[in-house]
């Protein structure tokens, strides 16, 4: 997963538009950056932070600077422990042509000691998007951790795993009704890079996708109303 090859498989994919989103660090934001320029392949940065509810949350910025921003409040908040290699394996830092750079040595792959309320206020406040990440999945996922999808909560989706039966999900919590439901590859290997969901070409900021998911979202409910013979949201 070097970022030369992840530019070649997004574009063979048909890919126009992918985040990198490693576990509370946005260490290799800069090389996809780097990687992707003049390919026409449009890379967010961010981060998948882990609540100390144990909730995944996808968290997406337009500007690299805004994801370091972010990921100084991270930091701040992540236990003072160093990586186990052994446990986990090494935590590589590398160039946009996959150069080995410096290996990470803070532990990363644990909960940071932001609430969910904490993550999706800060992701929103330096003007990204916050999505929680396979809320469907027993582990650290929102249904789970939580038992519930908090009403109001200020995301921009949810996030569902691919093979997710939304129609039995919503029929069990029904306020994921509440929110754009999307699917993300989640690729930790250049082989489970697949497209997901489709938005207009014209999506290459986080503006733009907040506009894309809301139009989504319309249609969604317009599907789940039909099918369920109600209009209430």
């Amino acid at each position: 997963m070097i970022p030369p090859l992840i530019v070649r498989r997004a574009l063979e994919c048909g890919l126009r538009l992918i985040a990198i989103t490693d576990h509370n660090t946005t260490g290799n934001c800069a090389a996809m950056m780097q990687a992707a320029a003049g390919t026409g392949l449009t890379v967010l940065s961010g981060m998948e932070v882990q609540t100390r509810e144990e909730v995944h949350v996808l968290c997406l910025f337009d500007a690299l600077e805004q994801a370091q921003t972010w990921e100084a409040v991270v930091y701040a908040r992540l236990p003072d422990a160093l990586n186990p290699e052994d446990a986990f394996g090494a935590q590589y830092v590398v160039d946009g042509e996959g150069e080995y750079i410096r290996t990470a040595t803070r532990l990363l792959l644990t909960s940071t000691d932001l609430s969910l309320d904490d993550v999706v206020a800060g992701v929103n406040a330096l003007g990204g998007a916050a999505i929680p990440a396979h809320v469907d999945r027993p582990m650290y996922g929102l249904l789970a951790q939580l038992g519930f999808a908090p009403p109001g909560l200020k995301v921009a989706a949810m996030e569902v795993s691919r093979h997710a039966d939304v129609t039995s999900l919503i029929g069990r919590y029904p306020g994921l009704a509440e929110w754009p439901l999307i699917t993300g590859s989640d690729a930790h290997r250049l082989s489970e890079m697949t497209p997901t969901f489709s938005c207009p070409a014209s999506v290459g900021d986080i503006a733009a996708l907040r506009v894309a998911l809301a139009q989504g979202y319309a249609e969604q409910r317009r599907g789940y109303d039909a099918s369920h013979g109600s209009h209430t949201p």
